[in-house]
């Protein structure tokens, strides 16, 4: 006997249809007993078929609620063998990822529009230049001249030579810091960093490279959701996101390159920064054997479905 696969629409059908069968044979045998009680059962029996009332299980035979309780054991064990049968067979399908041909090819140069800002307002004009008033010559006053004063010495005055005192030279400043050295970010490196799913695979680093852009795009178009205003429109096109791939395989700076519009480009970069959540983490790139940033351009289409 085959595997059998069976919807979860077919097994809540199933499930129905065996709880309405219990239900009818239940009535139905209710319904029996009911008949054979409202008979004449007395004067059936009035020619001593049965010896000893007492004795026996039932008085009458006809009446007896027990002896289909073979019948009704068998029932039950074929329903709960069914019931299993039907919880074991219950397969549940995964919704199918489309994924855009050529999602991975865009143009190398890709042109980043700077964000459009309001004109600078004009400069205001210069103040204009001070008016110089002549003031008359009677105005001058009197005590407004210089003073002179004598500064000549005698040779009985005495002149007290003043002590001369050593200033220690200050201390140099001390050298200002040194600048923060920031590290490079690479755009192409000897080992590119590569999706996580794909490590534990054999094979060269090609091949693993591969399987890491196979497993990346799955993961995309498995959680992308189509902006409603986008489908609603039809806008299509496709979105670039820019984002850096640290040493620890983290995923930073992820910003909006190229935007198709109606919500296309916020859509993709909710995709991109939601791979920090993710159980795993990126391969991060190497140069010369250790691990370095690396920036990745990565291109999401966005194409409704015919």
């Amino acid at each position: 006997m085959g595997d059998i696969s069976l919807t979860g629409g077919t097994v809540v059908g199933l499930i129905a249809g065996l709880i309405v069968l219990s239900v009818l044979i239940v009535f139905l045998y209710r319904n029996y007993i009911k008949k054979q009680q409202d008979a004449d059962l007395s004067s059936k029996y009035d020619d001593g078929t049965i010896e000893n009332y007492l004795i026996s299980r039932n008085k009458y035979p006809e009446a007896d609620v027990l002896r289909k309780t073979g019948s009704f054991f068998g029932y039950g064990l074929a329903t709960a063998l069914a019931l299993t049968l039907f919880a074991f067979s219950w397969t549940r399908y995964e919704k199918p990822v489309i994924i855009p041909d050529d999602a991975l090819e865009y143009e190398e140069e890709i042109e980043v529009e700077p964000p459009r800002t309001a004109e600078p307002p004009p400069p205001p004009p210069p103040p204009p230049p001070p008016v110089i008033e002549e003031v008359p010559e009677e105005e001058i006053l009197e005590e407004d001249e210089p003073i002179f004063e004598d500064t000549e010495i005698e040779a009985d005055d005495v002149v007290e030579e003043l002590p001369v005192v050593e200033d220690a030279p200050p201390p140099p400043p001390p050298p200002p810091p040194p600048p923060p050295v920031e590290e490079e970010i690479f755009k192409v490196v000897e080992q590119m960093p590569r999706f996580p799913g794909c490590e534990d695979m054999g094979g060269s680093d090609k091949e693993k490279e591969e399987c890491a852009k196979g497993k990346m795009l799955e993961y995309i178009y498995k959680n992308l959701k189509y902006p409603a205003i986008a489908r609603e429109n039809g806008v299509e096109g496709m979105a670039v996101i820019q984002f850096v791939v640290e040493k620890d395989g983290s995923v930073a700076g992820a910003n909006i390159v190229r935007d198709p519009g109606a919500g296309t480009g916020a859509a993709a970069l909710k995709i991109v920064e939601a791979m920090n959540n993710m159980g795993s983490k990126w391969t991060p790139g190497k140069q010369r054997g250790r691990p370095v940033k690396v920036q990745y351009t990565l291109p999401v289409k966005f194409k409704l479905e015919g």
